[in-house]
């Protein structure tokens, strides 16, 4: 057989490839892998599409053929390697099966030299002799500095010697006492001084300097335990005329002019000849712009600006914070007094002062524009269609409304002079100088306590200007096209929902609300503002939602909640008259509708998440459902779930996925896609700090930031790892985390605002390494979640499965313990009489005996 595949082979080599479609010289051929490991040619390992070539030894192949003989995959041909005149034979592997196969061997030294190219072959061998020789070393000098650089000893040694009498060899030892004072570490070393007889200055040292890309500052933090406030005064240090002119006639001095002039005109006609401050990288298009960011510019978040005022944040913490949504730079801070300080004043009764303090780029030493509060406020929001219209919810359960209109100039900057027009209110006066304080602005509306949450509002919302809900929590049509609605949450297990709008009961005559029209138009820096006089103390929820548990009594605890923001495409008549105009609403002007006549709304997606203070999230619907007897109630969640084991402190929906949400509370985050009702898609491991807030990427759908109780910032990335965050900034801050919001200043401008427990405010600018998103981000990140999803529904169904099976074993278990166990004789009730006198009479014998023998059985008898 094996003679029959030589000749085979032998033919189709002299037919030279007439039918194969190969040149004549070579041979096509297929290497198993054993041959391949045995002659060093592994595809893609040792012989690649760059280097495909392979020079076998013709004794080696004959070898092979000899030992494995029609296993050998040389064997074919067995007459061809032998007639070969070389000793080397050149194996070639295609890559792209050019000739049908995976190699193929040439036949002919001819044909090796034409394939392998042997011109290269000379070129690399005499490439290898000439680098063979050592080049002749010629001297530029370096050698001197060198051996001027090293150390030489120039000074001749000290020898001692040590000896000991011959007859203290061998003599006993005696140990003594000796003062622990006289010795360090109970050892005596002699330690280095300065000798005070002379002193060597040093002149003029030569050392190695090595330029860095970057200057690093690195800071330890430490605990201050004494506290106190203090401050420090300078002014410049002026020479007067006489020693000006003595400077200026010094000889020292034109000396230093004449010696560095050459210098300074050798560097200023190198800088006209070439710019040294030229950016080569943007230059070569190598940055984020030019497409997939691969690069660090910058490599993590750098302050832009700090804001902490002495005079309202002092013994303050942050609560929440808000970007001005149509002021460039301009934020505002809810200040909040400290646990400590509450538990004082609320045994003390003294009064509060409570305040939201806005801050500007422009002048961060100083606040802009302070709103005074009735009491402490957790929670605030801008209304989407006037920003001057705030309502904040107050720590005693009241929402409270303010209208900046009066004062809007005070934000943009736009004051004559510079100088900022201070109000006086009837509260009181924070300072004398009214020139350069703050303006104070008192709030317009305040709800009916009685009326009001029983415990802190902790979060509060405006409904979109597309719709509004009626008392029922139907949505319907909104007429106004403007905000007009407020959802507020507290731990008094309940979802209130309020209106600003003056009900048509309460509507005034013709006459008086010409006076009150003829008043709005006269309304001056120092008055309150009457755009919600009639909601004054009176104000009244619209509806209350509750949320009871869904399989045990009592009623869940919300902190925070978050609802689909409706959007509606449909363009009124009023948009058609003017679009570029941007009318503000009349708040005082507005009516509420009757039910009756609004269009209800289908499409509005009713359904809310609410997260608890035991670490819950439940997903709920706001709109009441009526019982037999008519009455209105809430109905129960449709699911709950426990994720946090702690206070749930965030909700936050993607700004690029309006049905994924963003979750933190205890020492994890989760996100869910609504519509999944079986748990979170994702859930981060623990971590050592407990996570007290986050916050999505404005610009990133992957990236978000996660705030934590020791002061420190994660920044996570879904694309990139998520086991563990992307980036940390430690020490950020020493104390905990309060709030961080992000903002979009530019296309180019993204910052992130960070508040902690000690009333700072701080501003940084995001790099581009977080803020410019990598080719197809959305899509990917959308498959992730797709991804997670599918993880969740095989989680689901497996747990399912194990249970089903885990029931089906016991239940096989207990059958066929039923099927071992003897069946027990059923006995009659004769029978058991029976027994009994039996085990009576033997009772009696026993008792008999043993009173017997420890001799009391007569006396018993006896008695």
């Amino acid at each position: 057989m094996g003679h029959k595949r030589t000749k085979s082979a032998t033919s189709s080599a002299g037919s030279k490839g007439k039918n194969k479609g190969h040149p004549d010289d070579i041979l096509p051929m297929v290497l198993t892998s054993a041959t391949q490991e045995l002659f060093g040619c592994r595809a893609d390992e040792d012989v690649t599409g760059e280097s495909p070539y392979k020079l076998l030894r013709k004794d080696d192949i004959v070898q092979d053929i000899k030992t494995r003989a029609a296993a050998s995959d040389f064997s074919p041909v067995k007459q061809i390697v032998l007639d070969y005149p070389e000793e080397e034979m050149l194996l070639v592997f295609d890559k792209d099966l050019t000739y049908g196969q995976s190699f193929y061997l040439a036949l002919t030294p001819e044909a090796r030299d034409r394939i392998f190219k042997p011109e290269t072959l000379e070129v690399s061998e005499n490439e290898v002799d000439k680098s063979s020789e050592p080049k002749h070393w010629i001297s530029l000098g370096s050698e001197q500095e060198i051996d001027e650089e090293s150390a030489k000893e120039t000074r001749k040694k000290l020898w001692y010697r040590f000896s000991r009498v011959r007859r203290k060899f061998g003599a006993p030892v005696c140990f003594s006492d000796r003062n622990t004072a006289d010795a360090k570490d109970s050892h005596l070393k002699c330690a280095s001084y300065q000798d005070s007889r002379f002193s060597i200055k040093q002149m003029q040292r030569d050392c190695g300097m090595q330029a860095v890309p970057r200057l690093q500052s690195s800071s330890a933090q430490t605990e201050w335990k004494f506290r106190k406030n203090f401050f420090t005064q300078y002014k410049p240090r002026e020479l007067n005329k006489e020693e000006i002119e003595d400077i200026l006639q010094a000889e020292g001095l034109k000396n230093f002019c004449n010696l560095v002039t050459p210098r300074v005109l050798l560097a200023l006609q190198q800088e006209e000849v070439m710019n040294v401050f030229f950016d080569d990288w943007k230059v070569l298009g190598a940055g984020a712009e030019a497409g997939d960011w691969s690069g660090k510019v910058s490599e993590g978040l750098v302050l832009h600006q700090a804001f902490s005022d002495q005079k309202y944040a002092k013994d303050k913490k942050i609560s929440s914070i808000n970007w001005h949504p149509t002021i460039l730079g301009v934020l505002a801070v809810a200040l909040t007094d400290k646990k400590e300080n509450q538990l004082d004043e609320s045994v003390t009764f003294i009064l509060k002062r409570a305040f939201i303090v806005f801050y500007s780029f422009a002048d961060p030493a100083n606040p802009q524009l302070v709103l005074e509060c009735p009491d402490d406020i957790l929670s605030f929001e801008f209304c989407p269609s006037n920003p001057n219209i705030i309502a904040g919810g107050c720590i005693n359960g009241q929402v409270v409304l303010w209208d900046i209109s009066a004062h809007v100039t005070c934000l943009q900057g736009t004051q004559t002079g510079g100088k900022k027009v201070s109000v006086d209110t009837d509260s009181f006066d924070l300072e004398d100088n009214k020139e350069t304080e703050a303006p104070v602005v008192r709030y317009c509306a305040v709800s009916a306590l009685e009326s009001s949450h029983k415990f802190p509002i902790t979060d509060i919302q405006w409904l979109p200007q597309t719709f509004e809900v009626t008392r029922t929590g139907l949505p319907v049509e909104n007429k106004d096209k403007v905000s007009v609605q407020i959802v507020t949450c507290s731990p008094d297990c309940s979802v209130l929902f309020w209106d600003v709008r003056m009900p048509k009961l309460l509507s005034q005559s013709l006459s008086d609300r010409k006076q009150n029209a003829d008043q709005k138009t006269q309304v001056t820096p120092f008055i309150i503002p009457e755009t919600f006089k009639h909601l004054d103390r009176t104000w009244k929820p619209l509806f209350k939602v509750s949320l009871p548990k869904i399989d045990t009594s009592g009623e869940y605890a919300p902190l925070k909640f978050s609802f689909e923001h409706y959007t509606c495409n449909v363009k009124t008549e009023k948009d058609d008259e003017d679009d570029s105009t941007e009318v503000v609403p009349d708040y005082s002007q507005l009516r509420t509708t009757s039910a009756r006549i609004l269009a209800p709304l289908e499409d509005v997606n009713t359904h809310l998440y609410v997260g608890t203070e035991d670490g819950e999230l439940v997903y709920t619907d706001w709109k009441l459902e009526k019982d037999d007897s008519g009455r209105l109630f809430s109905a129960k969640p449709l699911l709950c779930f426990n994720p946090h084991h702690w206070l749930v402190t965030t909700i936050k929906r993607s700004p690029f996925f309006k049905d994924i949400i963003l979750t933190t509370g205890g020492w994890n985050f989760a996100i869910w896609k609504e519509g999944i009702m079986d748990g979170p898609i994702f859930v981060s491991p623990s971590s050592e700090t407990e996570c007290t807030v986050g916050c999505w990427s404005p610009s990133r759908p992957a990236v978000f930031f996660i705030g934590k109780e020791d002061g420190s910032i994660e920044v996570w990335n879904l694309l990139q790892n998520t086991s563990e965050p992307a980036q940390v900034y430690a020490h950020i801050s020493n104390v905990r985390i309060s709030c961080i919001e992000s903002w979009t200043a530019g296309p180019k401008q993204y910052f992130l605002a960070v508040t902690d427990d000690l009333g700072t405010l701080r501003v940084f600018e995001i790099p581009k390494t977080l803020y410019i998103p990598v080719r197809k981000e959305r899509l990917s990140v959308q498959t992730f979640f797709e991804l997670q999803k599918d993880r969740l529904d095989d989680y689901l169904m497996r747990t399912e499965q194990w249970a089903k099976e885990k029931r089906e074993v016991k239940k096989e278990a207990e059958e066929l313990k039923k099927k071992t166990e003897p069946d027990k004789p059923v006995k009659s009730l004769q029978k058991s009489e029976e027994e009994t006198r039996k085990e009576y009479s033997d009772y009696v014998a026993l008792e008999e005996s043993t009173l017997k023998g420890i001799g009391l059985w007569k006396n018993t008898q006896d008695d």
